[in-house]
């Protein structure tokens, strides 16, 4: 096969790709403080019955959200639940007769795989571009203060402020990403949360209306530990979580963690970075009882905390 019959390979793949798409992904406008945002954001829908995802920053915060559909039909969406923290949000459309997208397995993913992105750059609605995947298992900061999103997809299909929310898909059309950030001034520099997260986050919203999480009710960094207390600490990684401030009343009051103490370990599990105590506060560890190991004035010692369900925010 020679050059010139790929590219036309490609290019009937990639067009056929995004027509077949291009019925399921949104142009959401939104209002704040009775003001259209000027870029507003992206959405693909993923049942028929009009549920949508798009990102949690496109939607936090409006007073109403409208959504343009691929026929022409511009219809009321509803905020079912976002999660600041994964930066998703669950939409559902007032409309019938609608053609989704199937969310795919993002963990199949491979650095170098062929993706296409589209959305709503600058409003200019159901915009295709075409890349590969750059890197897996990326880490971005969050809106959701403290934490991290991480196992993020960077790509290098080119998006731009309004892209927020829309798909990422493979090459059979499904959705194995939803687009969320861009580095300004940056080339090929875009990210994407994975389909599974995006499936998982979805599923809460839909079952509790939000993403359950427990707290602790600390305020910390990471630190780096001495060397020669590290080794006899017998830690291969010699980071840890210093605890600056210990909210009154909460879990971590109650398990007598006071400031100036490190956090080395929890629910078994070695303890370097914040996301570590994040990743292990899920839903499983509300009101149970976990162990907990800490530093305090160079002596390890053992506690047991019950973390409770954080509130929503």
């Amino acid at each position: 096969m020679g050059p010139m019959t790929l590219l036309k390979t490609l290019s009937d793949e990639v067009s056929a790709l995004a027509d077949r798409a291009g019925c399921a992904v949104l142009h959401v406008q939104t209002l704040r403080d009775g003001r259209a945002a000027v870029a507003g954001g992206s959405g693909v829908i993923i049942s028929p019955d009009g549920l949508a995802l798009t990102n949690s920053h496109v939607v936090h915060g409006v007073t109403g959200i409208e959504a343009e559909i691929a026929d022409g039909r511009t219809v009321i969406a509803d905020l079912i639940g976002h999660d600041p923290a994964t930066d998703i949000a669950v939409l559902r459309l007032a409309a019938s007769g609608l053609e989704p997208l199937e969310l795919g397995d993002s963990n199949k993913l491979r650095v170098g795989d062929v993706v296409v992105a589209m959305g709503s750059p600058f409003g200019l609605a159901r915009t295709v571009t075409l890349g590969i995947v750059s890197a897996l298992g990326r880490t971005l900061p969050s809106q959701d203060r403290g934490r991290l999103m991480e196992g993020i997809i960077q790509t290098d299909a080119p998006l731009n402020p309004g892209n927020s929310g829309g798909p990422l898909l493979d090459v059979q059309g499904n959705v194995v990403g939803i687009n969320t950030a861009i580095v300004l001034g940056g080339q090929g520099l875009a990210f994407a949360v994975p389909s599974n997260t995006a499936s998982f986050i979805a599923g809460e919203i839909l079952a509790h209306g939000r993403v359950r999480r427990a707290f602790l009710g600390i305020h910390g960094e990471e630190v780096l530990l001495p060397a020669p207390l590290a080794r006899r600490l017998d830690r291969k990684d010699a980071r840890a979580v210093a605890v600056h401030e210990v909210e009154e009343g909460s879990p971590a009051e109650a398990a007598g963690l006071r400031p100036r103490d490190a956090v080395l370990a929890f629910r078994g599990e070695p303890v370097t970075t914040v996301a570590d105590l994040h990743r292990r506060l899920d839903a499983s560890a509300i009101g149970v009882d976990l162990p907990l190991e800490i530093l305090r004035e160079g002596i390890a010692v053992k506690l047991t905390v019950r973390p409770r369900e954080r509130a929503p925010r």
